[in-house]
């Protein structure tokens, strides 16, 4: 078996705002397996500022994978319990060395056209207007799920975007999920859940920053609002300690990024023990090519969720790889008529 890995920068369209500033790019990187005449590719897509294999070893490990890919898969992934982005590449290009196939790497009614996976509209963090114009365009799409950052302008200000959706649209037409990226301070957390929970949404992600559980679990137990634990599954590596962290927090739900918890072996622990305390979850991308992100919808297909999951981030970038995956109506769809165009 003989492995290589190289790194390829996604250009994002337009510089899109998150919690960690303005992004103009983002780097990933493409592990690729041989054995005989099969092939197989995976996608490492490490993020920087956010991800738990942020450091600066992170190639050197992809380059000591590469030159003991013959240790096999699972070997490697216990090597690899702090680099949960390589962990999720070697298990996409294993995947489809099995799957004898370089993208359909699980078959399903979705791979096959027949069926596609709901999944929400994200709207990217930025002044009113840009926010509007991106609310309005998804619902031209007819979207019924978006998802809104919010944190980045005047708390007011955001309200009035939500009231403002709210008065066109009801909780039964338009599902409306937040995303806080840690944005609020405990002690101004519950007001401002409070105030959010008047028009009727979903859930808010992370409404406090990761890593204060005792915060987050008095959070959650009086919460009007269902509250998504994300950025706070970064960095918890067993399943015991998975197991404490839900248990302590007892949040309403939890969001899988299969990049940054540890591929579909870390997310399937984490959906394990969230479904034994009765805690719903959803599967969300993370920036990643469309390599990634058809590994992680197929796997998703396959779960049997019926709520909208996060995988419409695939036209986010000018030099995306040219992928089967369509979205219309808020609808992931995988559209045998398009070829993959796999150029580096």
């Amino acid at each position: 078996m003989k492995a290589t890995y190289f790194k390829y920068q996604l250009q994002f369209k337009l510089a899109s705002g998150t919690s960690r500033g303005i992004l103009t790019h983002k780097d990933t990187w493409f592990i690729q397996i041989e054995l005989n005449s099969l092939k197989g590719i995976g996608e490492c897509g490490m993020f920087k500022g956010l991800s738990i294999d942020d450091r600066p070893d992170f190639e050197t490990k992809l380059a000591w994978v590469c030159e003991n890919i013959d240790l096999g898969l699972e070997v490697l992934l216990a090597d690899l319990v702090e680099f949960p982005a390589i962990q999720f590449g070697l298990e996409m290009a294993f995947q489809s060395i099995k799957q004898k196939s370089l993208f359909e790497l699980f078959p399903s009614d979705f791979t096959n056209g027949k069926n596609s996976i709901p999944i929400n509209g994200l709207i990217w963090m930025g002044d009113k207007r840009f926010m509007k114009q991106q609310i309005k365009d998804k619902l031209a799409l007819d979207f019924s799920c978006i998802k809104l950052k919010i944190g980045a302008i005047d708390f007011d200000k955001e309200l009035e975007l939500i009231k403002s959706i709210r008065n066109e649209f009801d909780a039964q037409t338009i599902e409306i999920r937040v995303d806080a990226n840690g944005a609020f301070k405990p002690n101004e957390a519950l007001e401002k859940l409070k105030r959010l929970s008047d028009y009727k949404l979903h859930s808010i992600e992370q409404p406090i920053q990761q890593g204060q559980p005792y915060e987050m679990s008095k959070l959650c137990a009086e919460t009007p609002l269902p509250i998504a634990l994300d950025e706070e599954l970064i960095g918890v590596f067993s399943v015991t300690n998975k197991e404490i962290l839900l248990q302590t927090i007892m949040p309403q739900y939890i969001i899988l990024k299969p990049t940054l918890v540890g591929g579909f072996k870390g997310s399937q622990e984490w959906i394990d023990i969230a479904e034994s305390k009765d805690i719903g979850w959803w599967v969300t991308s993370a920036l990643e090519s469309n390599v990634g992100l058809n590994a992680i919808a197929q796997w998703t297909y396959t779960l049997e969720s019926q709520l909208p999951q996060g995988l419409g981030t695939g036209g986010l970038f000018t030099n995306n790889i040219q992928a089967p995956l369509v979205v219309d109506s808020g609808q992931l769809f995988y559209d045998q008529k398009t070829k993959w165009n796999l150029k580096f």
